[in-house]
C-alpha cells in the first residue's frame, strides 16, 4: 500500500486527499440541511391555522364594509366590490371543516362555516332589497347580517386564541429541537473539520517536505550558489523525478549560461547589422522609386511651348512656360523630400493647365479641397501621377466630354485624397493587378513622368508602413474610375 502511494501522481494523491475529506464535509452539510429543513417545515406548519383564520377574519370584514359601501352610495363600483369580497369570501370557507366531528377545533369551524352561509344569505338578501328600493326590508336584513357578522368574528377570534395557544406550546417544543440540533450539528462539524485537518495534513505533508527541500536548494542557485546537494526522495512522482533531474542540472547551469551570453551577443549584433540593412534597404527604395522619371514628357510639353510661341503672343507663351517651369522644378526639388498636400495641389494644377494647353482646353477639372489639410506632410509625386493615369488612360479619347475632379478631405485621423474621371472605367482583375503590384508599367515613352500607379502604392507603403494606402473603384466598362490614397495623419 505505501509502495504504491509512493508511486502514485502528485495528481492523483491530491485527488484522493481533497476527495476524501470534500466526501465526509457535504456528507455532514446534507445531514444537516435536512434535519433543519424538516424542522423548519413543522414550524411553519405550526401558524399556518392562525394564518387562515386571520385572512378569513379580514375577507369577512372586508364583505361587510363593501356592504355598507354600496347601502351609502349604491354606485356600480360598489357593488363590484360587494360582489369580489363575496367570491373571496366564500373561497376561504371552503377551507374550513363541515363535518361532524368530536374535535373541538373542527366543531368551532363547522359552527362558523354555517354562520357564515346564513351570513351570506342575509347580505345577499339585503343587496337585493336595496337594489329593489325596498328601504324598509333591507334594513332588515342588514340588521340581522350585522348581528351574524359580530357572532362569527367572535368565534374566528375565540377560535383563534385557542389555536394560537395550542400552537405556542408546540412552537416551543420545535424551538427547542432546533436549538438542540443546531448545537449537535455545529459539534460535529467542527469535529469532522479538526480529523480533516489532521487528515490533510498527514496526506500532503509527504508531497510538501520534498518541495520544500528542493525551494531552499533553487534559492541557493538563485544566489549564485552551484555546489548544493539535495537529499535523495524516496517517493518516485513527479517531485522525485524533479529533485533527481535538478543536481544534474545544476552541474552543468554555469555552461549553459556561458554559452546563452555568448548567443545573446552574437544575436545582438546580427539584429544590429540586419537594422542598418533594413534602413539602408528602404532609403534606397525610396530613392530608386522617386528617381524613375522619364524625360520624354519634358520633350513634348516642350515642343508644345514652342509651338504655342510660334501661334499666340508673349503673355499665354509666358504663362505656360511658367506653369511647366513650375512642374518639373518640383519633380527636381521633391525627389528626395517630404512634402506637403498644399503642394501635391498646386503641382496638380500646373499639370492640368500642361495639359489644357496642349489639347486646347479638353480637361474639365473640378477640385474640392479641405483647407485645413492643406500642410499635412506626405510622400511627394503621389498624386500628379493618379491624375496623369485619370488623363491617359481614363478620359482620352472617350468621345464625350472627359471630367476629372479632384476632393481632398480629412475623416478621423486619415488623409483622404480622391481622384475620379468619367472614362472608361477598370475591370476588377486590372485593379487586383494594380493594387497588388502585379500590373506592369505602359505607355512610358509618350505623354507620361514616368512614375506609375505602382510606383506610387510601393511609396506610399514604406512612407506608412500600411497596406491599405490606395482603394480603387470603378463599375464597369465606361463608368469610370475612383482612385483614393489614404495617407495617417501623425500627430
Amino acid at each position: 500500500m505505501v509502495t504504491k502511494w509512493n508511486s502514485a501522481s502528485i495528481q492523483i494523491k491530491l485527488t484522493i486527499s481533497f476527495t476524501f475529506t470534500l466526501i465526509i464535509i457535504l456528507a455532514m452539510n446534507l445531514f444537516m440541511y435536512m434535519n433543519i429543513s424538516s424542522m423548519m417545515s413543522r414550524v411553519d406548519e405550526v401558524y399556518i391555522s392562525n394564518l387562515k383564520l386571520n385572512e378569513l377574519s379580514e375577507a369577512l370584514r372586508m364583505l361587510q364594509e363593501s356592504v355598507r359601501g354600496y347601502l351609502d352610495t349604491k354606485s356600480s363600483d360598489a357593488l363590484d366590490s360587494y360582489y369580489r369580497a363575496d367570491q373571496e369570501y366564500r373561497e376561504l370557507l371552503e377551507g374550513l371543516n363541515g363535518q361532524v366531528e368530536n374535535n373541538a377545533v373542527k366543531i368551532a369551524e363547522k359552527n362558523i362555516k354555517a354562520q357564515s352561509e346564513t351570513y351570506l344569505e342575509k347580505v345577499y338578501e339585503t343587496v337585493q332589497a336595496k337594489r329593489g328600493r325596498n328601504v324598509e326590508r333591507y334594513k332588515i336584513y342588514y340588521d340581522e347580517a350585522e348581528k351574524v357578522y359580530g357572532d362569527i368574528q367572535n368565534c374566528i377570534y375565540g377560535l383563534n386564541n385557542e389555536q394560537f395557544r395550542s400552537n405556542s406550546g408546540s412552537y416551543m417544543i420545535l424551538l427547542s429541537s432546533l436549538r438542540y440540533m443546531e448545537i449537535v450539528s455545529t459539534v460535529i462539524l467542527a469535529v469532522i473539520g479538526v480529523i480533516n485537518m489532521i487528515i490533510v495534513f498527514m496526506l500532503t505533508r509527504n508531497m510538501t517536505y520534498p518541495l520544500i527541500r528542493l525551494s531552499k536548494a533553487a534559492n541557493e542557485v538563485a544566489a549564485g550558489n552551484f555546489n548544493v546537494e539535495i537529499q535523495d526522495v524516496e517517493s518516485e512522482d513527479e517531485i522525485g523525478i524533479v529533485s533527481k533531474a535538478f543536481q544534474k542540472m545544476v552541474t552543468s547551469i554555469q555552461i549553459y549560461i556561458q554559452e546563452i551570453k555568448n548567443s545573446m551577443e552574437r544575436e545582438s549584433r546580427m539584429k544590429e547589422k540586419e537594422l542598418l540593412m533594413a534602413n539602408s534597404m528602404r532609403e534606397a527604395q525610396l530613392m530608386t522609386l522617386q528617381a524613375q522619371i522619364n524625360p520624354h514628357f519634358l520633350f513634348n510639353t516642350l515642343n508644345a511651348g514652342a509651338q504655342l510661341a510660334m501661334m499666340e503672343g508673349a503673355d499665354k507663351t509666358t504663362e505656360f512656360i511658367e506653369n511647366m517651369a513650375d512642374f518639373f522644378r518640383y519633380n527636381i526639388k521633391k525627389m528626395n523630400q517630404d512634402t506637403t498636400v498644399g503642394e501635391e495641389v498646386r503641382l496638380v494644377d500646373n499639370y492640368i493647365y500642361i495639359l489644357n494647353v496642349r489639347f486646347t482646353g479638353e480637361i474639365h477639372f473640378e477640385k474640392e479641397v479641405d483647407e485645413r489639410v492643406l500642410a499635412v506632410k506626405v510622400p511627394s509625386m503621389i498624386l500628379q501621377p493618379i491624375v496623369e493615369n485619370a488623363v491617359n488612360y481614363g478620359i482620352r479619347n472617350i468621345g464625350r466630354e472627359g471630367k476629372i475632379r479632384l476632393v481632398i478631405y480629412q475623416k478621423e485621423d486619415f488623409i483622404y485624397l480622391s481622384v475620379w474621371d468619367n472614362g472608361a472605367g477598370m475591370s476588377e482583375e486590372k485593379i487586383s493587378q494594380i493594387l497588388r503590384g502585379e500590373l506592369k508599367e505602359v505607355d512610358l515613352k509618350s505623354n507620361s513622368n514616368g512614375i506609375g500607379l505602382g510606383n506610387v502604392i510601393e511609396r506610399l507603403k514604406l512612407y506608412t508602413g500600411r497596406e491599405d494606402v490606395m482603394e480603387i473603384k470603378s463599375t464597369g466598362k465606361d463608368q469610370g474610375t475612383e482612385f483614393t490614397i489614404k495617407v495617417p495623419v501623425y500627430r
